[in-house]
């Protein structure tokens, strides 16, 4: 158990230095709700001038693979990277069910990388406010570069807009009939586009009519072709994280303001227990005439 005695300065310091220690055991403090939490979240010099990059797409576009290779190249370039995976919830006891990526165990012990997972939480977005807490602890220290992978369900597309400084989009060939489907506000959120896995067949093709839909658009975002697996088009995407200027169409106030719902929803319900919600129906369903609307009124 985490002793509460903990001196707030001294583990603000050793953040801002890039302690792994330290920054393992500020972000267990933040995603567990553990005091002194929002003293030390407060206390926070929260750098947003680190680029926050969020890559998220449909399950089996090769997400963590992507991640792997850019995380690779980074550190080729001596870059300092923090990656933060937010797993699915397990909706029985709120844990992650991926863990800490095993798949991405080759870099655990590489002193430039630091690779963290995150229950969403129940958000069907797969961002939850302890994301984006998590983010500015991460923000709060010496890191060329932030990667925030979510799970691809849901609107998780939108919400890592919230989030995110740059979005990625990662999407495979096999998706080429979904073109049409891609709903518009992909287009207000996603700076860049990463046909993966584009050694299979019908990847050029995929690519073209993604770039055909941007130009219909009057967008300028940029379509690369990756095969993440042997390293291939990563260097090129990597030179476009570093390097590029996006224009965000969501301006930053709006962003700002998505953040600030969801830590006040998430305040709000901090004193919400599960367990005592499932006692009482167990105990209340014994009466034929219950009705969840009634029950969810009077538990309000």
């Amino acid at each position: 158990m985490i002793s509460r005695n903990i001196d707030i300065e001294k583990l603000r310091e050793q953040i801002e230095v890039g302690s792994f220690l330290a920054l393992a055991r500020a972000l267990t403090l933040v995603e567990n709700g553990i005091h002194p939490a929002e003293d030390l979240l407060k206390s926070l010099t929260i750098n947003r001038e680190i680029p926050v990059v969020g890559i998220t797409g449909p399950p089996g576009a090769g997400k963590s693979t992507l991640v792997n290779a850019v995380t690779d190249e980074c550190i080729k370039r001596d870059k300092k990277v923090a990656i933060l995976a937010v797993d699915p919830t397990s909706p029985f006891n709120y844990g992650s069910l991926l863990g800490d990526r095993i798949r991405m165990s080759k870099h655990f012990n590489h002193p430039n990388v630091y690779i963290r997972s995150v229950a969403t939480r129940g958000s069907l977005g797969g961002i939850s406010s302890k994301s984006i807490e998590m983010t500015d602890v991460l923000r709060a220290s010496n890191f060329d570069l932030i990667i925030v992978e979510t799970v691809g369900v849901g609107q998780s597309e939108v919400e890592i807009a919230g989030l995110a400084d740059k979005t990625i989009l990662v999407l495979v060939p096999e998706a080429g009939d979904e073109i049409q489907h891609i709903k518009s506000g992909l287009m207000e959120i996603a700076q860049a586009f990463v046909v993966n896995k584009a050694d299979r067949d019908g990847a050029d093709i995929f690519a073209n009519g993604l770039k055909k839909m941007v130009k219909e658009q009057h967008q300028q975002i940029p379509v690369f072709k990756t095969i993440a697996d042997k390293n291939e088009g990563i260097d090129v995407l990597c030179d476009w994280i570093f390097n590029s200027h996006v224009s965000i169409n969501i301006k930053l106030e709006y962003l700002l303001a998505e953040q600030a719902v969801k830590l006040i929803q998430n305040k709000m319900m901090k004193d919400v227990d599960k367990n005592q919600i499932l006692l009482r129906i167990k105990s209340e369903l014994q009466e034929k005439s219950f009705n969840l609307y009634n029950f969810v009124e009077q538990w309000i």
